[in-house]
């Protein structure tokens, strides 16, 4: 629960000191314990709605200041990685979102503190509440702190299907061919591990492992592009 204790612990994480408290703790509360306590507030919902708002309008401005050459469509790419509830959920979990979030006692007996639409959810809520809280400035700050530092210095990041972006850039050069290879394949049915290689003219490049080919498939992608000097995340 949020009681004033674990609000002040959550502020602290956060980096960000409120000066109404009551805006973070209705940004917590997710709909099943808002039905649970018959809440007069009500859930985060509305919050989250705003919230994303907000976060789209501070990445878009952030990019559009910081990558001056990059054209519009791959802009509109960036800004979807960095908004997607997969990225959302990593920053949320910089800050251990998920411990503070109030639930009705359902949710939280079926593991709603880790699960990444309910946490990225209040991620989002939380940010309303800082933006009605301190403004556009402080929330800006706030946002801003979670993207990768590189943007800021101007830096093209990738962030997702390594795969064509290593496709991409090996077909600067014709002659260069890249291929993947499997090399072991581990594990019960349920839970198989796959290993690849992605491999340059037969010149290992990167390895990835994961529980699907495609997955081993990225990894190994993301870290030849890694290897290349691209910066990926």
């Amino acid at each position: 629960m949020a009681n004033i204790e674990n609000v002040e612990e959550l502020e602290k994480e956060m980096g960000y000191k409120f000066k109404d408290r009551e805006l973070l703790r209705h940004a917590l509360s997710h709909s099943s314990y808002a039905n649970e306590k018959r809440s007069s507030t009500g859930s985060n919902e509305r919050l989250e709605f705003l919230g994303d708002s907000v976060l789209s309008l501070v990445v878009s401005e952030h990019l559009f200041t910081h990558l001056k050459d990059v054209a519009e469509g791959e802009l509109t790419k960036m800004r979807a990685s960095l908004v997607c509830e997969k990225s959302l959920f990593k920053f949320a979990q910089r800050i251990h979102l998920g411990e503070y979030i109030l639930l009705g006692k359902g949710e939280d007996n079926t593991g709603g503190r880790t699960r990444p639409s309910i946490v990225s959810d209040a991620f989002e809520a939380v940010i309303a509440a800082v933006y009605l809280d301190g403004g556009m400035e402080a929330v800006r700050n706030y946002i801003i702190s979670f993207l990768p530092p590189e943007l800021s210095r101007g830096k093209k990041i990738i962030f997702s299907d390594f795969k064509t972006a290593l496709q991409e850039v090996v077909q600067k050069n014709p002659e260069e061919k890249v291929c993947y290879v499997l090399i072991s394949e581990d594990g019960p049915d349920h839970d198989k591990v796959f290993v690849v290689e992605v491999r340059l003219n037969s010149q290992v490049i990167g390895r990835g492992k994961g529980h699907s080919k495609k997955e081993a498939e990225q990894l190994a992608a993301k870290e030849a592009l890694a290897l290349m000097g691209y910066e990926t995340l």
